[in-house]
């Protein structure tokens, strides 16, 4: 059974997204027209009051599966158990309620802007993202869902819309960025701007751990629209890259051609800020959007959030692609 909905576009603030809100709750009926409504709104859906995934997390991965053919097993990849759902391994836990788990973003410096506002631009926002671009065909879309979110003034979530800052760039930087390639490097490798600056040297990579070419620009699968495609700090290789062709490090042509996208990329316009309440579901699309996390306070504020991610239609251009992150040994 399918359940209706109502869909305000866009979100409240911004320029892009929407508000989805069910008829009936998700225990009762699974709402089949999220996929088009996340189409429509151009990557990016609140559903407030989802709150029977909490009671039943199983509903979560029901959800996941209406926007594609594979929703992650955590199981099956080199997470640590403690951080995946007890019951529903398709389930992230994005928490600092267990021991070892990855902790808040820092503030920036300063902690707002000149006029009073949450940063939300880059450079000093920092930690802007597509989810799992360093791999190859990378994932579509994400859900993330909040049991027990921070105080609605912390630990937001930030997004802004690839397809919108691609559309704004002048005609000169579109046509430079058309064919061009960016290197998207795995967390943990030891590629990452950071280390770069440090004059660390990278540890060697297993084969499924290399970086991976990305297009800049990516024709969504769906919509046929156009969006940049790129990350900044942690998430490119900034030894190799951060693009294809270019002078790489962090100095290089490449890196200063990075910083400007981004800078571009997160301009306040572009930008939709988040501030959870419990029950809040997002949906995004990897494909078309970047986002960031924000600051909360970990040692007084418990936080746990579920997520999932789905793939399977990541355009033409990955066809018959093995996948990149997967010990050749262990492939299938």
């Amino acid at each position: 059974m399918s359940a209706s909905m109502d869909v305000t576009r866009p979100l409240p603030g911004a320029a892009f997204g929407a508000v989805v809100r069910l008829a009936q709750p998700l225990s009762v009926a699974m709402p089949d027209g999220l996929p088009q409504a996340l189409a429509e709104a151009g990557g990016l859906l609140l559903v407030p009051d989802a709150h029977p995934i909490s009671r039943a997390p199983e509903l979560l991965a029901r959800l996941s599966r209406l926007f594609g053919p594979e929703v992650e097993d955590y199981r099956h990849l080199p997470t640590g158990r403690h951080m995946v759902h007890e019951s529903q391994p398709e389930i992230y836990l994005v928490t600092n309620t267990v021991p070892g788990a990855r902790p808040p973003p820092a503030r920036p410096q300063p902690p707002l802007t000149t006029d009073g506002r949450l940063p939300v631009q880059y450079p000093h926002r920092k930690g802007w993202h597509t989810d799992q671009s360093y791999r190859r065909p990378p994932p579509d879309i994400s859900l993330f869902y909040a049991v027990t979110p921070a105080d609605r003034s912390r630990g937001q979530t930030l997004f802004a819309s690839g397809i919108l800052a691609y559309e704004a760039l002048p005609a000169a930087l579109k046509a430079r960025v058309e064919t061009l390639q960016g290197l998207h490097a795995q967390p943990g490798t030891g590629r990452g701007r950071k280390e770069a600056l440090a004059g660390q040297t990278p540890r060697p990579f297993a084969p499924h751990e290399r970086s991976q070419p990305q297009p800049v620009v990516r024709v969504h699968p769906v919509t046929g629209q156009r969006a940049l495609y790129l990350c900044e700090y942690g998430q490119m290789d900034w030894f190799d890259g951060p693009f294809v062709g270019m002078q790489p490090g962090p100095h290089g042509d490449g890196a200063a051609l990075l910083d400007e996208l981004m800078a571009h990329y997160t301009q306040p316009r572009f930008v939709y800020v988040h501030e959870w309440s419990a029950g809040d579901l997002l949906v995004w699309d990897n494909r078309c959007l970047v986002h960031a996390a924000t600051w909360y306070d970990a040692e007084k504020e418990q936080r746990l959030m579920w997520r999932t991610t789905v793939r399977g239609n990541p355009g033409p251009i990955y066809a018959g692609e093995r996948r990149s992150w997967i010990a050749r040994e262990a492939a299938v």
